[in-house]
């Protein structure tokens, strides 16, 4: 599978970026470092779950890459919060990461289905 062409994965890339760039001059490293790495999870479990052989392995992978989803999505409602992510921003943010979450749960019916 060419995972490049996943949009999944696209928007969970770009989301990625988004956040680094964003949060470059942030001071506060232990946010900065939770947010940013919570982020990349997201495509790089879709990226790896994608590789694998079997579905059983395609669908942990996913999961993992959900969760992180809803993970990001908690940290960037605090981030919001505190001030650390312009309120725009967050609300992006956050709109992006549900749809990714829900375009995840769809591929991994589509899996399932082939089970």
């Amino acid at each position: 599978m060419d995972i490049e062409k996943l949009e999944v994965w696209q928007k969970a890339r770009r989301l990625s970026v988004s956040i680094y760039r964003e949060l470059k001059a942030l001071q506060d490293f232990g946010f900065k470092d939770q947010i940013t790495r919570s982020g990349l999870s997201v495509p790089s479990n879709i990226a790896e779950g994608m590789e694998r052989t079997s579905s059983k392995e395609k669908l942990q992978f996913l999961n993992i890459a959900r969760a992180s989803c809803a993970e990001l999505r908690t940290q960037i409602l605090i981030g919001g919060e505190i001030d650390y992510i312009p309120t725009v921003t967050a609300e992006n943010w956050l709109a992006e990461a549900k749809v990714i979450s829900a375009m995840l749960s769809g591929l991994m019916k589509a899996i399932n289905s082939k089970l």
